[in-house]
């Protein structure tokens, strides 16, 4: 029996449980650690450097006519997501402790993912331009909008540091190198396409860090030892939910919108998804590092689940527009036999 490709673990999850694996076996520690840190930070602006020099202001302004599309995608990500959040937590005192639950939180305002949204909208013969304006429209919104709603939703919690000087982080380490990757697009955006392995390098390596410096102040600080395998598996679970009801949410309203099959595909993939990309980072910059290993393992998760369903997701829609452009084509070819049959000439004639 062959293994379904879409049941493989994406790569990049299995790098991170490696890095997450060596950080409980080899935690960094003191001195290390700052430096790591630092490391780390001037990692997370390089990182959104590269997004904003990849953004092409004209491609995503291609798709931008299609403001109800836009509307539905930015509303499920910054609204409906953290409505479902806030339900989840009025059941998460006997199934999750706090601090996973303020994971799930942040994971519900997160921006959504822009290449996988992308690569998986042309998969399923989707409106692409319109999944390329979308996608990095809430990125650009989710620098703004991500904090702001963090504060809104977890300012009972102890752990967010939105003073002074973590907005001046957040200007300094995500808004600024956007903003200089965007004005650099003329000398870099060449370069960044020829050499795509190893700016990918770059973007992997930060994140990369960022989760070893996180997962190994949370070993140093024992918080691990309050998580059990039975409440790994019940925020599985409740990611999954998440996932099911905004995709479902996200499928009525493309349908009573009357959005045809590319634009519906658009909707689903933008508006369902999360950035791993942009939320640990983020994260890095608005949480306390002994905590910050349990608040993104949700964002973790539910990202290697949103790959498997998206994957599947994409390759049924794919075989069904194929289905339907062959039955079209065997049509067309009937119809054109039965006017040569009858004496007709056909148009090719």
């Amino acid at each position: 029996m062959r293994w379904p490709r879409w049941l493989i673990i994406d790569p990049f999850i299995a790098m991170l449980l490696g890095v997450v694996t060596l950080a409980a076996l080899l935690p960094v520690r003191g001195t290390a650690a700052s430096v790591a840190g630092v490391v780390a930070s001037i990692g997370i602006a390089l990182l959104f450097f590269l997004h904003g020099a990849r953004i092409a202001p004209a491609a995503a302004l291609a798709g931008a006519r299609h403001w109800r599309l836009h509307t539905v995608v930015l509303s499920t990500t910054f609204v409906v997501f953290p409505l479902l959040g806030l339900v989840i937590g009025l059941i998460s005192p006997q199934l999750l402790p706090a601090d996973l639950y303020q994971g799930v939180l942040f994971l519900c305002v997160v921006p959504s993912t822009v290449q996988s949204s992308i690569a998986f909208t042309s998969l399923a013969r989707g409106n692409v331009p319109a999944a390329v304006f979308s996608a990095s429209f809430s990125n650009i919104a989710g620098i703004a909008l991500t904090p702001l709603l963090a504060v809104l939703l977890m300012a009972d919690t102890g752990d967010l540091r939105l003073t002074a000087g973590s907005i001046g982080s957040i200007v300094g380490q995500l808004l600024l190198p956007f903003v200089a990757g965007q004005l650099s697009r003329r000398w870099t955006a060449g370069w960044i396409t020829r050499h795509k392995s190893l700016t990918s390098m770059v973007d992997r390596g930060s994140i990369l860090l960022v989760v070893y410096t996180a997962f190994s102040a949370g070993i140093v600080a024992g918080i691990w030892q309050q998580i059990s395998v039975g409440q790994l598996l019940i925020l599985a679970a409740t990611v999954s939910a998440l996932l099911a009801v905004v995709m479902g949410l996200l499928f009525g309203a493309s349908r009573l919108l009357g959005f045809d099959h590319a634009d519906r595909v658009a909707t689903v993939f933008c508006g369902a998804k999360k950035s791993l990309a942009t939320g640990l980072p983020m994260a890095a910059v608005l949480f306390s590092p002994q905590l910050l290993g349990l608040l993104v393992l949700p964002l973790m998760i539910f990202h290697q689940i949103q790959l498997i369903v998206c994957a599947a997701l994409a390759r049924w829609w794919s075989g069904r527009a194929t289905a339907a452009e062959a039955e079209v084509a065997a049509g067309a070819e009937v119809a054109a036999g039965a006017e040569v049959a009858a004496g007709r000439p056909t148009a090719a004639g």
